[in-house]
Parts: C-alpha cells; sequence; structure tokens
C-alpha cells in the first residue's frame, strides 16, 4: 500500500504510537509519507528518520502580533475557535490535494493539538482512517465542570467584580466551544473508519459524536523497553505529562500516607510541564514531606533506565483513554498500582500485572505499601507484567491489527458522502 500520513501531535504517547505503526508499517513494504503543519513536535521521535515528512504551512497569527478589529480584540486570533478553524481548514485542503496529486492508496491521520479531530479527510476522496485516541476531553468532561453548564452563583457573586470578569469570559467562550464541537463531529464522520485504542475510548466517542469506532490495540516495543534485571531501588516512579489531569497531587497525597520510615521517593518523568501546576506540586510535596524529582524530557535511554531501577510505577490520571506508560513499566519487569478508571482498567488486570485500587489516597498507599512490603508478590506482578506485554501487547499484534484496518479500507471502503458534501459547502463558521 501507498501510505499518507498526516498529525499534528505533541510529544508523549499519541507521537510514539504513530512513530511506532510507520516503523512496523515500513518493516512490511508499505510505501509511506507524512505531511504535518509546524506545530507538530517534530524533535521527539522524529518521522523524519523514517520516512519523508513535508511540513505545510499553518497560517495562525502568533501572540507577538496585536489584535486589529474588534473581534479580534475580544477573541484573540490564537484563542478563536472560527479562526483556527479557517487556518486549520487552508492547511488540511493544501495538504490533500498534495496528496491526492501523488496517487497514495489510504490517508491514515492521527490527532491534532489545536482541533484533536483533523479536518483532513473532507478534503479527499481517498479512503480514510484516523486513529483518534480520545474526543475533545475540553469540551465533554467536567475539567472542572462542563463548557455547556449555566455558572452556579449566590447573591453575594452579584456584587463581586471577579464573578462578573469569569461569568463574562466563560459567555464569551462558549459560542467558540459550541462552534468547534459541531466542526469535530463533522469532521469524525468525514472519515471512513475511526480506529481507537481502548473500548473506553470507543464508548467516549460515542458519547461525543454518536457514531462508531473500532478499538485497534496499540503494542509495546520490547526491543527497547525491557527488563534488564537491575537492582530495584526504594523510589517509585510516574511517567506523566504535568498537567492537572494527570493527578499527581493525588500521588502525592497517597505517598504522605505512608510513614515516613518506609516512604519511598517519587520520581516524575515527563515530556511536558504547566509551569503554575509543578510550584502546586512541589508545595504539597514539600508540605506532606514527600522527596519528589522531576526528569524533564530525559531521552528514551534514561526512562528505560528508571523503569528497570523503579520499585514500582504509580498512576492515577482522570479518564485515561489507554494507559501506553503502565505497559511500558510492565515490559522493563515494573509492576503497576494504579487508579482503576478510564482505559486503565483495560491495560492494568488487578493480580496479574499490578494493582488497581479505589480513587483515594488511602487505598493508594495501603497497595503501594503492600508491594513495598511484599517481594513474592512483586516478582509475580513483575512476571505477569512480562507476560502480557509479550503476549496481548506486542507491536507485531498490533501492527498486524493496524494493517488490517488499512487493507480492509482500501479494499472495500466507502466515502461518507454526505459528509463530504459539508466539508464542501462549508463557508462560515
Amino acid at each position: 500500500m501507498r501510505i499518507a500520513i498526516w498529525h499534528n501531535l505533541p510529544s508523549g504517547g499519541g507521537k510514539r504510537a504513530l512513530y511506532d505503526q510507520v516503523r512496523g508499517l515500513l518493516a512490511r513494504g508499505h510505501e509511506i509519507e507524512a505531511w504535518c503543519p509546524p506545530t507538530a513536535d517534530r524533535g521527539y521521535l522524529p518521522l523524519s528518520d523514517l520516512i519523508r515528512e513535508q511540513v505545510v504551512p499553518l497560517r495562525l497569527k502568533v501572540h507577538a502580533e496585536a489584535p486589529t478589529s474588534p473581534f479580534e480584540k475580544l477573541h484573540p486570533r490564537e484563542w478563536s475557535a472560527r479562526l483556527r478553524l479557517e487556518a486549520m481548514y487552508a492547511h488540511s485542503r493544501n495538504c490533500a490535494l498534495e496528496i491526492q496529486n501523488k496517487n497514495f492508496d489510504v490517508l491514515f491521520a492521527a490527532s491534532c493539538v489545536i482541533l484533536h479531530t483533523p479536518p483532513i479527510a473532507r478534503f479527499t476522496k481517498l479512503p480514510s482512517i484516523i486513529y483518534l485516541q480520545e474526543p475533545n476531553r475540553l469540551l465533554y468532561e467536567a475539567l472542572p465542570e462542563l463548557p455547556w453548564v449555566a455558572t452556579t452563583w449566590s447573591r453575594r457573586d452579584l456584587f463581586r467584580a471577579q464573578f462578573w470578569r469569569k461569568a463574562l469570559a466563560r459567555r464569551l467562550r462558549l459560542p467558540g466551544r459550541r462552534v468547534l464541537a459541531r466542526e469535530e463531529a463533522i469532521s469524525a464522520k468525514a472519515f471512513d473508519r475511526i480506529l481507537v485504542n481502548s473500548y473506553f475510548s470507543r464508548e467516549g466517542l460515542l458519547r461525543a459524536f454518536g457514531i462508531d469506532s473500532k478499538v485497534c490495540y496499540l503494542g509495546v516495543d520490547t526491543t527497547k523497553f525491557m527488563n534488564q534485571h537491575k537492582r530495584r531501588e526504594e523510589f517509585v516512579v510516574c511517567l506523566a505529562a504535568l498537567l492537572p489531569n494527570k493527578n499527581i497531587e493525588f500521588l502525592i497525597l497517597s505517598l504522605a500516607e505512608i510513614p515516613a520510615v518506609r516512604r519511598p521517593k517519587l520520581v516524575l518523568i515527563c515530556n511536558m510541564v504547566v509551569q503554575t501546576y509543578l510550584w502546586k506540586i512541589e508545595t504539597i510535596a514539600r508540605q506532606r514531606g514527600v522527596d519528589f524529582a522531576l526528569r524533564y524530557r530525559i531521552p528514551d535511554a534514561g526512562v528505560i533506565d528508571l523503569l528497570n531501577r523503579a520499585r514500582m510505577m504509580v498512576y492515577a490520571p482522570r479518564l485515561e483513554p489507554f494507559g501506553y506508560a503502565p505497559l511500558e513499566a510492565n515490559a522493563c519487569g515494573l509492576p503497576v498500582v494504579a487508579v482503576a478508571e478510564g482505559g486503565v482498567r483495560e491495560t492494568i488486570q488487578d493480580g496479574i500485572n499490578g494493582l488497581l485500587v479505589e480513587p483515594n489516597p488511602q487505598s493508594m498507599a495501603r497497595a503501594m505499601e503492600t508491594l513495598l512490603a511484599d517481594e513474592e508478590l512483586h516478582k509475580r506482578l513483575s512476571q505477569g507484567g512480562e507476560f502480557l506485554v509479550g503476549t496481548k501487547w506486542s507491536i507485531e499484534a498490533s501492527i498486524d491489527r493496524l494493517e488490517t484496518a488499512l487493507k480492509t479500507e482500501l479494499n472495500g471502503g466507502s466515502r461518507r458522502e454526505s459528509a463530504r458534501a459539508a466539508a464542501e459547502s462549508f463557508v462560515n463558521v
């Protein structure tokens, strides 16, 4: 097959998944080229090391430019859903034209850091598949509240200027978010097939867009992530971006429940940091007496070394769609203690490759203490994790699933004409 790739991914699990997918498809003899906007992270696991990757301009106003019109002053362009959509549509048209002119067989798209569900399929007649790891969570989850719900207020709030500022800002953002939700749903329906990483994600897309999708589990590269049989040290590790939805404060509070004489250090490996959230985490750790260390953007060799020396991985993100990092830990012989929610319930089997706990610090702390003290349990979970990754979560099996989906769409997939018509008739958003 001649496969055209489109992506606009940041660093992290999604980019690692795409890198491994491209590498696996190349090994099976498929011809592949990639397209992306300049907003994609091309430094982390660069596709250009494997294939030709073409960067097509995306004309978004940068922060340094001052808004000119009254509309732009109310909605700076970098945050305006309408202007972001227009820029992304222009970019997608240009990419689709280049892809069409090169006679590719199928379009395989990944998520978009700007719109999440990219519109690229709306502008091409090729059979198209997207690996969509989750819907745009900002629009469909309470983070900390749903954007559509009316503001809660009291009589006292009516006399507070801060309340009115927040209420006005929320109201001004709402029309753009409604437009974004509508357009992302149209873009999702324009793809011939949507692949997702878990049944939890499949249900999330069904709730958000009202459309079906197919679970196509990812795999772990066990030639890289492997058990090096190093001596386990008394620290726990978490592999996650330093963002509020990764729930790092929960891990700090959980460790604080363990008596100080037995309390392990927390080492956080992350590729992305929100500075205000880091300050919050550091403050909580200092107040609770938890030893906390940050390892930012370290190379894979450093990540694998830490996974091979840590005592366990602790993991508590809110509604994580899949849980890639726990499987990488398992491949290194590292048991995982995780909150039982989201896609983690599919990757971690309680008592087999880790321990699943209730979403409270006391439950997490008890599980950590058990695993710190019970060498036999630690050994059993370590071996179980390696076995599961080698069988159910192998990268070869994941490429088998992806290749089958691409071939099925190429040989028998049909375009959704109504979705294409909606894209072609789009003028104003």
